[in-house]
């Protein structure tokens, strides 16, 4: 299969670069509030004009002279955006006019090589020629006014930008692919299916990502800020695809990234750091912990990432206590280890133990992610995670382990009577869901629940995922009728 054309969105911050790749894409996959840097990683997806899917590439702020610092490390992002693009399009804010700045990527950006397009956002309501006067003196091509916000003009943009990868209607096959084909070489983590296609033209964004294809395993990797996160998937996939910076909150929106490990499609999602509600005061901060939280129902595994150099903390427990609460499959990595000595990793054990033991079901690893050992490890065990999830389990299997159950601990009675479980099916997966029917089920005690989940867990090795235990009793035919 032929590969997918690329558009890189590149500009100064605030000038509407997310916003418009979230229309292109008809999501609403990049985070967007009107607050300078707000991205700071590169972010994929997919965008469809006609028969025509292309991928988007979101950067961060352009700072092309900054040398050191987190502007230094998100400027190495769009300069591989760059590269990555078949066309990039500058975006420029049409209500602030031509800046230094502008004239500093305007010069970058001519010396890349690559086929420019410049688009003059924040447009609407101002005569085009006005709005677009003043960039002229650019060099760049006829600047085109548009607006993200509103859609005017994103659908000529996108035509000129990707005129020379327009299928035309007459010739257009039969079954256009509905998932990207790979490019020739090796295309970058998060392009392939990274998001959501819009159908037809760019327009109003969409309820969100559609969903991923069956055989790719989304794994979110969960919390605290400045524990590696972004290192952690960078090592992973091989490359610094995402900015990792020795600062909390580097990270601020939920970014996927699409890799193989194994033979086995990923999909790595880095969100932001969790802090204590307290100490969240910035509508910034709220929206990325929307977005994380999003991210762990989103997941089908989740790794949760603790640092080997601080004590475990309520936090820790809280963020491992929204993954349970999603159902999802776990496995524990606790980085830095290579950073603590012998007595700090007693410590850390302990803690583990004593302030996490409701993760017993999971996984538990030490992990160095700057100098990548136990990521190997680390993958195996998600996909042992992800295989219990998925389980499916034979009623006849699960109503035999049932039996096995109560004959070895039967239910506590409740007055003159005993509990009676009959059989058992499986009624769900992600979390796997054991639906066991009897009669006078309602005065099981929770305690016994809790024997029968480790019982099935241990019985069909279900390692690293939650699972619930629900009982239905039949109605008692012989009682009254109201």
């Amino acid at each position: 299969m032929a590969r997918l054309p690329v558009l890189a969105l590149v500009g100064r911050p605030n000038v509407g670069k997310s916003t418009l790749f979230n229309r292109l894409t008809r999501s609403r996959s990049a985070l967007v509030a009107d607050v300078p840097g707000l991205t700071r990683d590169r972010q994929y997806a997919r965008g469809r004009i006609g028969d025509t899917p292309f991928i988007v590439i979101d950067s961060g702020g352009f700072e092309p002279v900054a040398r050191e610092g987190i502007a230094a490390l998100m400027a190495r992002q769009t300069r591989q955006a760059i590269v990555e693009a078949d066309v990039v399009v500058f975006v420029v804010d049409g209500r602030e006019g031509l800046t230094g700045r502008d004239r500093e990527i305007a010069d970058e950006l001519r010396r890349s090589g690559r086929r420019v397009l410049l688009a003059v956002n924040k447009t609407e309501g101002r005569p085009r020629e006005q709005a677009v006067a003043e960039f002229h003196e650019l060099g760049l091509g006829e600047p085109m006014a548009v607006s993200a916000a509103h859609g005017d003009g994103v659908r000529e943009l996108v035509e000129q930008a990707l005129e020379p990868f327009l299928v035309p209607p007459e010739s257009a096959p039969a079954d256009v692919p509905a998932k990207g084909a790979r490019r020739a070489r090796r295309a970058p983590p998060g392009k392939e299916d990274a998001g959501a296609a819009g159908q037809g033209e760019p327009g109003q964004p969409g309820d969100g990502p559609a969903a991923e294809p069956a055989a790719r395993v989304r794994v979110a990797v969960v919390g605290r800020p400045n524990v590696g996160k972004s290192t952690l998937i960078n090592a992973l996939i091989g490359e610094e695809r995402l900015v990792a910076f020795d600062q909390p909150g580097t990270t601020r929106d939920a970014v996927a990234v699409d890799f193989e490990h194994g033979g086995r499609a990923y999909t790595l999602v880095d969100t932001a750091g969790l802090r204590r509600r307290s100490r969240v005061d910035q509508a910034i901060e709220k929206f990325s912990a929307v977005k994380t939280l999003q991210a762990i129902e989103d997941a089908h595994v989740c790794i949760l990432l603790l640092d080997a150099t601080q004590d475990v903390s309520d936090q820790d427990a809280t963020i491992a206590g929204y993954v349970l609460e999603a159902g999802r499959a776990l496995v524990v990595a606790v980085n830095k280890w290579d950073l603590a000595d012998a007595d700090r990793r007693e410590r850390v054990r302990s803690e583990l133990d004593r302030r996490l033991h409701f993760l017993r079901f999971a996984k538990w690893h030490f992990v160095s992610a700057l100098e990548g050992f136990g990521i190997a490890a680390l993958m195996r065990s998600v996909q042992a995670a992800y295989a219990a999830a998925m389980a499916r389990i034979p009623t006849p299997k699960l109503t035999r382990a049932l039996h096995e159950a109560v004959e070895r601990q039967p239910p506590p009675r409740r007055g003159a009577t005993r509990p009676k479980l009959r059989y058992a099916h499986q009624g769900g997966q992600n979390p796997p869901i054991v639906v066991v029917h009897g009669s006078g089920l309602g005065d099981v005690p929770e305690s016994y629940r809790r024997y029968l989940e480790s019982w099935f867990r241990e019985r069909f090795s279900l390692t690293g995922t939650p699972l619930r235990v629900e009982f239905r009793s039949a109605a008692n035919p012989y009682a009254p009728r109201t």
